[in-house]
């Protein structure tokens, strides 16, 4: 087994992008950094490096702990990498789950004159 692999390769490996070219493209966008350096696609990871994920609008952090450029199962996904998000980002998007009931796509259309009625009731109390 090699002593280091590209990121690009690594990441799509152990199913953190569906495809090594959208690995590599948020290599590009700079949304990957490893040990708190921002990486390239052929930037080469070894054992133990911290890698950094920033995903919209959590930062998610993994440490690896062993090198692959095969894709594998979901199951074995746990012997190459380890999740070392802080609990505070994952409540970020717990909050950002329950708080979509009240927030709407813009231009997904408007209020029904029924729901007007109700807005302006609900107001005026």
């Amino acid at each position: 087994m090699a002593d280091t692999i590209r990121i690009d390769k690594w990441m799509w490996a152990v199913r953190l992008f569906k495809t090594r070219s959208i690995a590599a493209e948020a290599c590009k966008k700079g949304l990957v950094s490893i040990n708190d350096t921002v990486a390239k696609p052929s930037r080469e990871i070894k054992v133990g490096d911290k890698i950094l994920i920033k995903r919209n609008p959590v930062v998610y952090h993994f440490k690896v702990l062993a090198l692959t450029g095969k894709r594998m199962g979901a199951k074995l996904v746990p012997d190459f990498m380890e999740d070392i998000t802080p609990p505070e980002n994952l409540e970020i998007l717990e909050m950002q789950k329950y708080m979509k009931w009240s927030d709407r796509d813009r231009g997904t259309g408007r209020p029904t004159k029924k729901d007007r009625r109700e807005m302006d009731e609900f107001r005026d109390f």
